[in-house]
């Protein structure tokens, strides 16, 4: 059967090369692509939950979001470069139409990057079932966190940056130092 649904593509990776931890989404819903900005949708959790960890809140302009977690050694990307999705719910993206990003890149042009954080079940999934690195990459820590997304009602705000602590923890520095750092940004 073929699906007529649009192709969607995600945005580029946000990185500096000197980035020590990875946060994947799945594929931007159709807010984010609308507006061209990762996690735009607002009620999306990952903005305040960014405000709390780095001082990356939606209160500022994008472009200085970004640049604060890049100065707290974050790097922001999707897991899938490529799908059709009706809609905005990873739940809907024809599997048969995904394809991955590409990881080996990216983790070359960031080789400390030791932390790898899935945003939510669908971009673990996705990225356990099609990305591939080579049998001698390096080795990297892998955890989901609970997704940001106003879909995943499960856990209310203060249960996911409760979880989300995990990604200062794996930047090895306290919070307060991180969000100073940032705010130079």
């Amino acid at each position: 059967m073929s699906i007529d649904w649009p192709q969607i593509c995600s945005f580029p990776p946000v990185f500096r090369a000197d980035a020590r931890v990875l946060i994947l989404g799945s594929m931007p819903g159709e807010a984010s692509l609308a507006a061209a900005q990762y996690y735009a949708h607002p009620r999306n959790a990952f903005w305040p939950i960014m405000g709390a960890l780095f001082g990356a809140g939606a209160e500022l302009p994008y472009a200085q979001r970004l640049a604060r977690l890049n100065a707290a050694g974050v790097a922001l990307w999707d897991v899938i470069a490529r799908c059709r999705r009706p809609g905005s719910l990873d739940s809907a993206i024809a599997r048969d139409s995904v394809e991955p990003n590409d990881f080996a890149a990216l983790f070359a042009a960031c080789p400390r990057i030791s932390h790898v954080f899935f945003n939510g079940t669908t971009a673990e999934t996705a990225f356990r079932r099609h990305v591939r690195l080579p049998a001698d990459f390096r080795s990297l820590s892998f955890a989901r966190l609970p997704s940001t997304s106003p879909a995943h009602a499960a856990r209310d705000l203060a249960a996911k940056l409760a979880a989300w602590q995990a990604v200062p923890a794996a930047l090895g520095e306290d919070r307060d130092a991180l969000r100073a750092l940032a705010a130079a940004a």
